[in-house]
């Protein structure tokens, strides 16, 4: 295996004999290639020519100072982590800086041990910012698979699998266990398909009564029951010309599944009421988390059913036999939250992600998606750490007080304790009841205007715990 290659460090300021010094110490310490400029223009030159992982400079130097230097770069290189050098006279300048973008500061004279701890940091924050654009431009290479992300050889594998199932018209079975994306990878097929000017109309069969599924999937004539005041177009009949996506077949009744053998063999529906069959121009694409041989065997799944909707089959992985994939959608989960939530950028700590890509993840993407949502609700700062999740190593999940408050003053502790609390139990309550306020009240035992209080201290928006219905499903 290649080993990472060095960092490189861009050392500016004026004074010479500084300049050696920091040169040889810094190399050692912190294992890297240091360059050096004595001005401003000869570190621009530099970096015309080599990218820095890090640039340490004074702001106090002749011909250019820190500050115009700082404007200079911000102008090619945006994202360059820059550390600045000040004496205490220029802590002024320093903080001006912080607020155009640069990463930290260090006043002179300074102790070395606390130069290179900033260093250090600076080189993580670095190597985060180039991982992030590295994902970012993984997730873009997707054209077409925008819902599914994954570059390790399982999902190259479902990639190639849908593109050979969309340019048909053949029936389709996504088998997988929950959370796994398998309506994601339907709606993908849906949009590589012929078919994708036309309707993509989505069933989740298990959510509705058989009377009521069957009703609604073939439509019904005026009088066919109570309350059937007029004739009514079904599920199908709407997706005329496009794509039926029918969610957990395998837990359709015995009845239906004879029903809908029908419409596979025959291409007609018949409405409830109606004696007369409608032809339909539908693909079908079918998923479930079942084992459907094992209802074959205990007579639960017809087996000529089966066989029709089998022809051809796309296996989803679950998400513990592709970690590779996890950095990819971590990351894919955290621009869109941040986005959502209108936040500023936020990274995952490199301790974070080795935590995510060895979790088991018995959730499959719909878990990761969850913890990274809550990790952009919860993370204070820009760097998301285990610890904003109490993910910290070693720690007992069940204890509110981690490793990270024991050593604290007692009020301070205590503060983070109950704002950790807050903020994980209202976010658990506001996801479970969907980002309703009255039931989440109802379900806590509160007032809905101490809860609603409760959450303007901790500054937690009720809008931020909805979730669309098919997010992370499947």
């Amino acid at each position: 295996m290649n080993e990472s290659p060095k960092p490189k460090l861009l050392v500016l300021d004026d004074e010479l004999d500084m300049l050696r010094l920091l040169k040889r110490s810094l190399s050692l310490d912190l294992s890297c290639y240091v360059l050096t400029a004595a001005d401003a223009f000869q570190a621009l030159a530099l970096m015309e020519t080599e990218r820095f992982d890090v640039v340490l400079a004074d702001i106090r130097m002749p011909g250019m100072d820190g500050m115009e230097f700082l404007d200079r770069v911000r102008v090619d290189a945006p994202d360059q982590t820059i550390v600045m050098m000040t004496a205490y006279g220029t802590i002024d300048l320093a903080v001006q800086a912080i607020k155009k973008g640069v990463y930290d500061f260090i006043t002179k004279p300074f102790e070395h041990d606390k130069l290179v701890h900033v260093l250090e940091k600076a080189l993580e924050r670095s190597r985060l910012v180039r991982e992030n654009v590295r994902l970012h431009k993984k997730i873009q290479e997707h054209e077409g698979f925008q819902e599914l992300v994954g570059a390790g050889a399982r999902m190259q594998k479902v990639f190639q699998t849908i593109r050979l199932i969309a340019d048909t018209d053949v029936t389709v079975l996504i088998t997988g266990e929950s959370g796994t994306g398998k309506d994601m990878a339907a709606k993908v097929i849906h949009r590589l398909s012929p078919r994708a000017k036309g309707p993509f109309v989505a069933v989740n069969c298990p959510n509705l009564p058989e009377s009521i599924l069957e009703s609604e999937l073939f439509g019904y004539k005026k009088g066919a029951f109570t309350h059937a005041t007029q004739d009514k177009k079904g599920l199908f009949w709407e997706a005329q010309g496009g794509t039926i996506y029918l969610d957990e077949i395998g837990d359709i009744s015995p009845t239906l599944q004879t029903k809908l053998l029908r419409v596979l063999q025959d291409k007609e529906i018949r409405p409830v009421g109606d004696t007369r069959s409608i032809k339909v121009d539908v693909r079908i694409i079918a998923s479930t988390n079942r084992d459907l041989p094992a209802k074959l065997k205990d007579n639960t799944f017809r087996e000529d059913l089966f066989y029709r909707l089998n022809m051809l089959a796309l296996v989803m992985p679950p998400l513990r036999e592709r970690s590779e994939d996890v950095p990819l959608l971590a990351t894919a989960f955290l621009e869109r939250f941040l986005k959502e939530f209108s936040q500023q950028r936020k990274t995952i700590s490199p301790e974070l992600m080795q935590r995510l890509v060895s979790a088991p993840w018995r959730g499959n993407v719909r878990e990761l998606e969850n913890t990274i949502r809550r990790a952009v609700l919860l993370s204070p700062a820009e760097v998301i750490r285990p610890e904003d999740l109490d993910w910290e190593t070693g720690a007992d999940h069940d204890c509110i007080v981690t490793a990270s408050i024991k050593d604290l003053p007692y009020k301070e502790a205590k503060a983070q304790v109950l704002e950790r609390f807050h903020r994980e139990y209202l976010a658990s309550l506001l996801m479970r009841t969907r980002s309703n306020v009255t039931k989440a009240a109802r379900e806590c035992g509160l007032e809905r205007q101490a809860l609603q209080q409760i959450m303007r201290r901790y500054g937690i928006r009720s809008k931020d715990f909805h979730q669309d219905e098919s997010s992370g499903s499947g």
